[in-house]
């Protein structure tokens, strides 16, 4: 789902010695593209270099210094300019990021009104105090256990983040997308790895980002951007002393490096990333057949929105062997033949694409519409398998990135549920038929709840609503860290680290959890 890993093959490279990790490999430019045509576009950028790199890790950390200890509203004031810079600056963005994503201008106004909420709910967080949360536990005379002192335990901002852009989000999870507006609400500074699919579009919204910074009297460290085409800009980066957490949205691969380079550390840090997912849909026979025709042209337009290039595609419909199950089946495979999907992102991803369904179709599984094409714009994509096949061929539990689905046929619930054991993380399942209370359906859920962030009982799992009691991460190979979010106002907490005040000073008490 990311290109952070995949070099572009008509750059060159030379290398050139840097002070951490491994030596970076300075590409000689870095060109965008045209999503639709994969014509070059724009002027071509140069690569950040390693002492650019250090540069921007040290302007984050000086800011990070003063910026640990600012008040909700100060926080609350760069947000909210954060947004009204992008609002104000939409027409040009938009038309940027239409060209290098071929995602459509209504799907990117939405997704920047998504961003521009994100920064708001995420100020007003801050500014009522979520950044702040604190235990004031005070003293009780007497011997221990009953007995203690006075304390507080409050919560600490991390550092300088590594914010690693997702390719298929060009504003709402990139230079300024959650995990840089939860960072930044959190207390901390950010260093943006761009990413190479909306090259220019990146840099608008970081020369947005910066001249908003600067009317606010605060430090540009607060935001710094990085890019590079290979991986080795995003490895040093996460490599660095300096850098105290990352956060990744992309694929499986990309994220388990980087995940790897953060542990290896001398001093290891944690790395937040949203990876694979295939995201199961269960449905009942009962479920299905209620839902008629309304329920498959839903599901088809799931499957194929956005070219299926969403992190929530539902990529596995696990099925038990019915008369309605196969009904659905055939006017699935219908309704998926009139959607027309639009170029995918990068001609790296489309050919991932067809690697993908060819590696189902050789693991076993049947084609019930396969219609390969050469073009960027691919052709929706069903196949089936029988259960076992599922669970014994790896190939067929992989994430395959597209308006790509495969029907699994199970004969059982207890089937049912060693499908869903076999998937092992995800960041959702669908589970259509349990409105009535029963064994089974209890069943379901708890195997759903087992392997998932997010279990819905209506609707598909494509959208993800930015609220107080998102999940946005599942077990692996969803997510890296299955206990935090990425998205919603939970996201927050990934960086603050709780601190135990103990018969602290008055003064200090005062701060109320703000940290000095």
């Amino acid at each position: 789902r990311d290109g952070h890993a995949i070099p572009h093959p008509q750059l060159e490279i030379r290398q050139q010695a840097t002070l951490h990790g491994p030596l970076i490999r300075e590409h000689t430019m870095l060109q965008s593209f045209n999503a639709r045509t994969q014509e070059p576009f724009g002027s071509s950028i140069a690569p950040t270099s390693a002492a650019e790199l250090e540069a921007a890790i040290q302007a984050a950390d000086l800011a990070f210094d003063t910026w640990q200890a600012s008040d909700g509203a100060t926080r609350a004031k760069l947000l909210n300019a954060l947004a009204e810079a992008i609002e104000h600056d939409r027409e040009k963005l938009v038309e940027l990021a239409d060209t290098e994503t071929g995602l459509g201008p209504v799907r990117l106004n939405g997704e920047l009104d998504r961003t521009a909420f994100q920064l708001r709910r995420f100020a007003t967080l801050a500014e009522t105090g979520g950044a702040f949360a604190f235990t004031d536990d005070p003293a009780v005379a007497g011997a221990p256990p009953a007995g203690h002192p006075h304390m507080m335990r409050v919560r600490v901002p991390l550092g300088p983040v590594a914010m690693f852009s997702a390719s298929n989000f060009p504003f709402a999870f990139s230079v300024l997308g959650g995990d840089t507006a939860s960072a930044l609400a959190a207390g901390c500074s950010v260093v943006v790895k761009a990413h190479s699919g909306h090259l220019h579009t990146s840099q608008r919204v970081f020369e947005q980002s910066q001249h908003a910074i600067a009317k606010l009297g605060l430090p540009k460290g607060l935001l710094q951007m990085v890019q590079g085409a290979g991986n080795d800009v995003g490895v040093n980066l996460i490599k660095h002393p300096r850098i105290a957490a990352g956060a990744f949205t992309g694929s499986t691969r990309g994220g388990a490096a980087l995940r790897d380079a953060a542990r290896a550390r001398v001093r290891p840090i944690p790395f937040y990333g949203e990876l694979g997912s295939i995201n199961p849909v269960v449905a009942t026979p009962a479920a299905l057949k209620a839902g008629g025709d309304a329920l498959v042209q839903t599901l088809a337009g799931s499957i194929t929105l956005g070219c299926g290039q969403f992190c929530t595609n539902p990529g596995l419909l696990v099925l038990q062997r019915s008369a309605e199950s196969t009904e659905f089946v055939n006017h699935l495979v219908e309704a998926l033949k009139t959607q027309k999907p639009h170029a995918m992102l990068t001609k790296a991803m489309r050919q991932s694409l067809d690697h993908g369904t060819a590696a189902q179709l050789a693991a076993g599984a049947k084609a019930l519409l396969h219609t390969p094409v050469a073009e960027i714009n691919p052709n929706p994509y069903l196949a089936e398998v029988d259960a076992a096949t599922f669970m014994a061929q790896h190939a067929l539990q992989e994430e395959v990135f597209g308006p790509a689905t495969l029907v699994v046929w199970t004969d059982s619930v207890e089937q049912t549920l060693d499908v869903l054991h076999t998937v092992g993380g995800s960041l959702t399942v669908t589970l259509w038929g349990a409105e009535q209370e029963s064994a089974d359906a209890k069943r379901l859920v708890r195997g759903s709840t087992a392997i998932a962030g997010r279990v819905l009982f209506a609707g598909v799992p494509t959208g993800v609503a930015v609220t107080a009691a998102q999940q946005h991460g599942g077990p692996w190979p969803s997510s890296t860290e299955p206990m935090t979010t990425s998205v919603g106002d939970a996201a927050l907490d990934r960086f603050l680290r709780p601190v135990c005040l103990q018969d602290m000073p008055a003064w200090l008490h005062k701060r109320q959890g703000q940290p000095c």
